[in-house]
């Protein structure tokens, strides 16, 4: 069997699917356009130019013209997934899906962030994290998987309370700044990281605020490497994730605490309607952040029950996505 996953790829989670199929004896392939950007800086002067100018994005269109030539060299393929589907024009879609016999696609972000309504119709079948989408589109539900293997709290010290590395996004750096002054009155040991290109936004106003210009908050423009963040979940007794606006799925961050065995921090209430949602484990934030409180992170884990934990495994979800025999 061969199946290609095509996604962009930012956070670098979209490989571990394609390792997952390789491990079961699947020929798999991960076009990830994401790797593909300016080759140096005259190209970068000439697409800034064009987006002004011709209203041209030609980054957008080399990543297009990259997809079509990978999957003319790979060849037809039994199966092809692709993530989020907002990256690609309709014109890369078609011929995507001229080469295999079931094209499927996962929406990881929800459709009030990024419609993709016109497209889905090119899909044998559209799963989606998000309930509220589910519920409105009849898609299938598919929450995001726990890519990592398990490694128990006792195998790990913990020298901070919380952990909170997020990508830039106005809603959530609303809450970011609020959420910090609680943690710092009950005296909590705490990392918060807000990468993008945007980042610069909050820097400035945080730099130049006398009472936010030291608050414990790193901004930084380029990605974290995955390694580094995983350092800091073994170093910390809880994650936090909080949502963007109009979403209700779960984040990968929910998963990577199963795995580490750390607590979640949430202000996602729909966590409540899974089956490992323990209170001892994850505290759901009021509005005013009044449940949050020194004992919720000293107190212990409580191990969720192993038939639950292999639920949400990278490898339940290849099978379940690709249809394959267990």
């Amino acid at each position: 069997m061969k199946i290609c996953v095509v996604s962009f790829d930012f956070w670098d989670y979209d490989h571990y699917i394609v390792k997952a199929l390789s491990k079961k004896g699947v020929e798999s392939h991960h076009i990830k356009i994401g790797a593909v950007s300016h080759a140096g800086l005259q190209e970068k002067v000439l697409n800034a130019l064009s987006k002004v100018v011709l209203k041209k994005n030609l980054k957008h269109e080399k990543r297009q013209k990259y997809v079509i030539s990978s999957l003319e060299k790979l060849g037809f393929q039994d199966q092809i997934l692709v993530l989020n589907p907002d990256v690609f024009t309709h014109e890369t879609l078609a011929y995507i899906r001229s080469k295999t016999n079931r094209l499927i696609t996962f929406l990881y972000d929800n459709l009030q962030r990024f419609p993709v309504q016109d497209k889905l119709h090119f899909f044998d079948k559209v799963f989606s994290f998000d309930d509220a989408d589910v519920q409105k589109y009849g898609f299938e539900k598919l929450c995001n998987y726990n890519y990592l293997d398990l490694q128990p709290q006792a195998e790990n010290s913990s020298d901070l309370d919380l952990f909170y590395v997020t990508s830039y996004d106005k809603s959530r750096n609303k809450i970011i700044y609020p959420l910090v002054r609680k943690l710092l009155q009950i005296n909590s040991v705490f990392q918060i990281v807000v990468v993008g290109k945007k980042a610069w936004v909050p820097k400035l106003k945080y730099s130049i605020n006398p009472q936010k210009s030291r608050v414990p908050v790193i901004f930084k423009r380029k990605a974290i490497g995955t390694g580094i963040i995983l350092d800091f979940y073994k170093r910390t007794k809880s994650i936090l994730d909080l949502m963007r606006s109009g979403q209700t799925g779960l984040s990968f961050r929910v998963f990577e605490a199963m795995a580490f065995e750390k607590k979640i921090i949430t202000n996602n209430p729909t966590i409540k309607n899974y089956d490992f949602y323990n209170p001892k484990n994850i505290l759901i934030l009021n509005e005013d952040f009044s449940n949050l409180t020194p004992e919720f992170f000293n107190s212990p884990y409580e191990k969720i029950p192993e038939d639950i934990y292999q639920k949400y495994t990278l490898d339940s979800w290849v099978n379940y996505v690709f249809e394959l025999k267990k």
